[in-house]
């Protein structure tokens, strides 16, 4: 009896288990009924995916009836319920349309994108694995509203609605949740430091002012990309890809590029990933013979052998200390006057001359590691690091920069709840043996030496010109004179090749700029601390209420190369706390969001950034979307343009925040002087920029404070059926900005000795030159009579080139329109256009000009189908950008109009679960500059294998 009894208890028991566990099978298609490989299917704890043939199987826990979620990303998601044991399960995946699209950076809480209150761009899986572009980075440039800056193979930079230069410390980009700006220069190097390819999961796009929730020196708009959690995305994944890039400068020359990336869910508890990546490509070498004295598109006339007021843009070491000591030479050696405008500049390198190597190469690597407490999401604690190193180009404020075994790495530490995040992180860099291209080439001419004497270039040029018999009234009657004194001026300086040039640029880059070099020292860091928290859930979801707050503080260290701490230490602290509530009335067809923030760094008043914006959704099924807004934002100046000080040539440029200025003791000359004591350097020689205005001017430049912006938007979205299976999305919007305060670079003359007089609109006669109570000019103290000679001026006065705000309100509007739809119900079709512009009231006397940098029009289109037949695609992009004028320091110049075509071929090999993909950039197309002084972009042919993706 009891063996009986025991079979039945056991064959119970049994078939409680069995009917506990239950092995469901099924296929997943896509839209077009073919197999769907690599769906994700979850029940419960449950997770598998969808093979080659789109066939799964997974066991389904408890009673019946279950439910299962099939889900890709850019895919709608399906929930199937499960009724019984043996049901089959077959799950068609539409596609998302992009505006159905989640994102979370707009308000930092889920919510569609037609839903957003402000415009933002997103790039998700979909898009960055049929992306035409050489990689999800470079795909960026397509999105509506986005603009790159493209300086080499690794270095591009992401920007919206204008105002940047390579320098783009108004927008700020993350990667999650990590600022990426480095620590001295407080902008990011592109994706150099950022994310493997195969690790990306989306990037969302904020354009415009976003200091609301983002803080300081989200003036621009925010980038953020978001990596693949290892709970989420398992498995190893590698990609192999090669190439050839082609210029007409550098050649042909191959390119590698290489990722892996590993990951495992230990258990539902812990879960870690891996990522490596490594490029080397060769440089877009740089060779633009522009003038940098001719501000123009057009190319410099005559040649270097005829250079007469000639600066080669690409040319280094070529300026004099003093471009002007060339009369002071003549007068001095040959007892000759020569015409004012006679400035001869020296011969100098050509950017080839002074590269150690012209390729690039970055290496990357990043680890994370997860704890889930409660094995779900409610509570995930994150441990991460990542770091770079490598070498390339950059293109600065004052020079181009060639890095050398630079790095750059952070680690992470957060806390993250359904509700909450909590988060710090560690950012460091190092130079390396980075040097200035410039202060190479400048150091390097210097040491030609003839006739003892050391940096006599201008005297034996001028003897060149005595010996060839030139007639010092008309200087150019003669050309061939001009080109023999130069070859003979030439004939005493180092020449590339030799092992004397070789000898002298080692030693001239390995020195730093302090000791007379050319290297740049850089270890500086910050460390960051922010959070934020959701009261949705303790208010019953009355509405979103959040709360947050951040911590910075930066520790600059370049021992004097960059910035003013040679002999003291500079830390600089700032902190902000914003609060946000969003809330939806009349059956969730209104949509009111309202939020602000106030931040404070140590130098500087604190700023209020606030933001109200309004959506209401037409239509019955909600999906026509108007919506407005009013958005503010702020930048606080960078650390080098609050502490900037280096000497490159005969100017100083200087930070001037008053926390550098009270520091300054240069020849006597304070920091009191600087903002109190100086004349404007363009209305004493304005032969060098056509200055056209009163003479003489006293500087009434401040020390330097935040930039402001405040915003308007209005905007459309919209979603239409044309089809039972196709619809058409639109997104418009426009804008309108008004900006205050722009940071930007102004020449200044200040006396060492000596009192500037005040500033005045009426130029001084020459009459007036012994009146001691002339509005304008500077008082010499030794004869106590107006000085307005500019050789005596010259004499007496040192050159800064400080950082301070314009007094110009500079206006910036601008609209744009997206359409994104299928054609035949096959192809994916996108088409956008873009309008930007701005104005300014002058009030700079004609010296300020903002970098806007940015095209009027541009239009851009893509066309592809990931299924053109089995296992086969292609994408096609294209982009056309109007002509655009480029404003930097560095130099000014047009930029030619463009038009880029990408394209790509790819092919799947589901069995061993592989995507190879074919393709190019610009191809057809013209080599184009982005920049003035940059290389000229070629054309880049691809071919890549990528496996597990």
């Amino acid at each position: 009896m009891f063996k009986k009894q025991l079979l039945v208890i056991v064959f119970t028991l049994s078939a409680i288990a069995n009917f506990a566990q239950v092995k469901i099978n099924g296929v997943v298609y896509n839209e077009y009924l073919e197999p769907f490989y690599g769906a994700k299917i979850v029940s419960g704890s449950e997770t598998t995916a969808s093979n080659d043939n789109g066939e799964f199987t997974i066991t389904v826990k408890g009673s019946f009836p279950q439910t299962i979620t099939v889900s890709a990303f850019g895919h709608q998601t399906e929930i199937v319920e499960i009724t019984r044991a043996n049901q089959k399960v077959n799950v068609i995946l539409k596609e998302n349309l992009l505006l159905d699209q989640v994102v979370i950076s707009a308000s930092r809480v889920p919510e569609r994108i037609i839903e957003s209150p402000v415009t933002i761009e997103r790039f998700g899986l979909t898009d960055i694995r049929k992306t035409s572009s050489n990689s999800f980075y470079d795909g960026l440039t397509n999105l509506k509203g986005v603009q790159s800056r493209e300086l080499g193979y690794g270095f591009k930079s992401i920007n919206t609605r204008g105002f940047s230069d390579f320098s783009n410390s108004r927008f700020v980009q993350m990667v999650d949740g990590m600022d990426t700006a480095a620590p001295a220069l407080n902008f990011s190097a592109g994706n150099l430091s950022g994310v493997s390819e195969l690790d990306i999961n989306n990037v969302e796009i904020l354009p415009g002012a976003s200091s609301a929730l983002y803080g300081a020196n989200a003036y621009n708009g925010v980038l953020l990309m978001n990596t693949k959690n290892p709970f989420d995305f398992t498995g190893i994944s590698t990609m192999f890809k090669s190439g050839f890039t082609n210029q007409e400068l550098a050649g042909t020359n191959k390119f590698y590029d290489f990722a892996a990336r590993m990951a495992y869910r230990f258990s539902d508890a812990f879960a870690a990933k891996v990522n490596f990546s490594y490029f080397q490509a060769h440089e877009w070498l740089a060779n633009d013979t522009r003038n940098k004295l001719i501000d123009t598109g057009e190319i410099a006339e005559g040649s270097i052998n005829n250079p007469l007021n000639y600066n080669g843009i690409n040319l280094y070491g070529d300026e004099f200390n003093n471009s002007i000591s060339v009369q002071n030479i003549g007068i001095n050696f040959f007892n000759v006057l020569l015409p004012q405008d006679a400035r001869v500049y020296r011969t100098g390198y050509a950017e080839r001359d002074i590269l150690v190597d012209e390729k690039a190469n970055n290496l990357r690597f990043s680890a994370s590691f997860h704890y889930r407490p409660f094995e779900d999401n409610r509570l995930e604690l994150i441990f991460s690091t990542r770091m770079a190193r490598g070498n390339g180009l950059l293109q600065g404020n004052d020079s181009r920069y060639s890095q050398r075994e630079y790095s750059i790495g952070q680690s992470k530490f957060e806390v993250k709840g359904e509700n909450f995040y909590v988060r710090a992180y560690h950012t460091r860099n190092d130079a390396g043996n980075s040097y200035s291209l410039d202060a190479t080439g400048a150091v390097l001419t210097a040491r030609s030496q003839a006739n003892n004497l050391v940096g006599s270039w201008g005297v034996d040029y001028l003897l060149g010109l005595s010996n060839n018999g030139v007639d010092w009234n008309n200087l150019t009657a003669d050309i061939s004179i001009l080109e023999a004194a130069r070859e003979y001026a030439d004939s005493f300086g180092l020449q590339p090749g030799t092992p004397e040039f070789k000898q002298a640029f080692d030693d001239v880059r390995s020195t730093l700029i302090t000791e007379g070099g050319s290297r740049i020292f850089d270890r500086s860091s910050y460390v960051h601390a922010d959070g934020n928290y959701n009261f949705k859930s303790l208010l019953n979801d009355w509405a979103d209420v959040q709360v947050g707050g951040s911590f910075r503080q930066y520790n600059p260290d370049s021992r004097g190369t960059i910035f003013n701490d040679a002999d003291q230490t500079i830390r600089v602290e700032e902190y902000g706390f914003y609060s946000q509530i969003q809330k939806k009335f009349f059956d969730e067809r209104l949509k009111l969001t309202a939020s602000v923030r106030y931040d404070k760094s140590q130098n500087f008043d604190g700023n209020y950034s606030p933001r109200f914006a309004v959506n209401y959704a037409l239509g019955e099924d909600k999906n026509h979307i108007v919506r407005a807004s009013y958005q503010t934002g702020f930048r606080n100046p960078t650390i080098q343009e609050q502490y900037l000080f280096n000497q490159p040539g005969r100017k100083i440029n200087l930070g001037t925040s008053w926390a550098n200025l009270n520091t300054l003791d240069v020849q006597g000359i304070t920091g009191d002087d600087i903002i109190n004591n100086s004349l404007l350097t363009r209305t004493v020689f304005p032969d060098d920029t056509n200055y056209q205005g009163p003479l003489y001017q006293k500087s009434t430049y401040t020390a330097i404070v935040p930039e402001e912006v405040k915003t308007i938007e209005l905007g459309y979205r919209s979603m239409f059926p044309i089809t039972d299976t196709n619809n058409i999305s639109i997104d418009v919007n426009g804008f309108y900005s008004i900006h205050n305060d722009f940071v930007f670079f102004q020449d200044i003359l200040t006396p060492t000795a000596g009192k500037v007089l005040p500033f005045g609109n009426t130029p001084v006669t020459a009459t007036q030159l012994q009146d001691p109570n002339v509005a304008n000019g500077f008082i010499d103290p030794a004869t106590n009579v107006l000085v307005l000679d500019a050789e005596a001026l010259n004499s007496n006065l040192q050159e800064f080139n400080i950082v301070t705000n314009s007094k110009s309100v500079v206006n910036s509007y601008g609209a744009s329109i997206a359409v994104n739809t299928k054609v035949f119900n096959r192809f994916d079709l996108g088409l956008s256009y873009d309008y930007i512009n701005f104005s300014f009231d002058d009030k700079d006397l004609g010296l300020f000009e903002p970098n806007f940098n940015t095209p009027k029009h541009t239009f851009k289109a893509q066309l592809g189908n990931e299924n053109l037949f089995k296992n086969f695609g292609f994408n096609v992009s294209g982009r056309w950008l109007d002509e655009y004028r480029w404003v930097s320091t560095f130099v000014k110049g047009n930029v030619d109009a463009r038009t880029v075509i990408d394209a790509q071929l790819n092919y799947r090999i589901p069995s061993i679960k592989s995507r190879f993909k074919i393709g190019g950039t610009n191809l057809f197309g013209d080599e184009y500059f982005v920049a003035p002084g940059t290389g000229q972009i070629g054309q880049t042919y691809y071919i890549s294998w990528t496996i597990n993706d």
